[in-house]
């Protein structure tokens, strides 16, 4: 059956009260992810985490560091880290 548009107002109200009322308990911070929803955290602090080493290689350039100081700095080599990092 579907439902009216005022139905699905009502509900919409009743879950966002349920929302603001909500008071979460100590444990509720220390349960698991589902799978998916770790997979997609991971892949967000990891393109977080590159945007913020690209930023700070394009610092250590405009700082006059040299390839092979930011390919060490990083564990790889000057010239696969000017590879991956020149155009950023």
């Amino acid at each position: 059956m579907r439902r009216s548009l005022k139905d699905l107002i009502a509900h919409a109200d009743e879950l966002a009260d349920q929302f603001e009322s909500h008071d979460p308990r100590p444990e509720d911070f220390d349960a698991p992810l589902a799978p998916l929803m770790a997979v997609k955290l991971a892949a967000f602090r990891r393109a977080a985490a590159e945007k913020e080493l690209a930023e700070a290689i394009h610092q250590a350039r405009e700082a006059h560091l040299s390839w092979r100081e930011v390919g060490e700095a990083i564990g790889t080599s000057g010239e696969a880290a000017r590879q991956r990092y020149a155009a950023s």
